[in-house]
């Protein structure tokens, strides 16, 4: 489990990604690039990172599924993911 901090700072993010958004599209196509430097470094989207949805992990995230491998793995093994099983051999 991720710390109540990393997951609070990265919803922080998404909230100011999503109020900028259509401000900083307007900047770059105007190509005011000083106007786009004051705005909060937060709001970029490129400073985003993937999390489980579950456990907030930050590395092994499957897009397709929304969790970490550790999740996947267990969810796997209980049948909640359909079409997916875990190998043995």
């Amino acid at each position: 489990m991720a710390r109540k901090s990393l997951i609070a700072r990265e919803e922080k993010r998404v909230k100011l990604v999503e109020k900028y958004a259509k401000l900083r599209k307007e900047l770059k196509e105007k190509g005011d690039y000083i106007g786009l430097q004051k705005l909060p470094k937060n709001s970029a989207k490129v400073r985003l990172h993937n999390r489980c949805m579950f456990t907030g992990r930050a590395r092994s995230y499957y897009r397709k599924f929304g969790v970490s491998r550790l999740v996947m793995r267990e969810m796997a093994l209980k049948g909640e993911i359909p079409g997916l099983k875990k190998s043995s051999w």
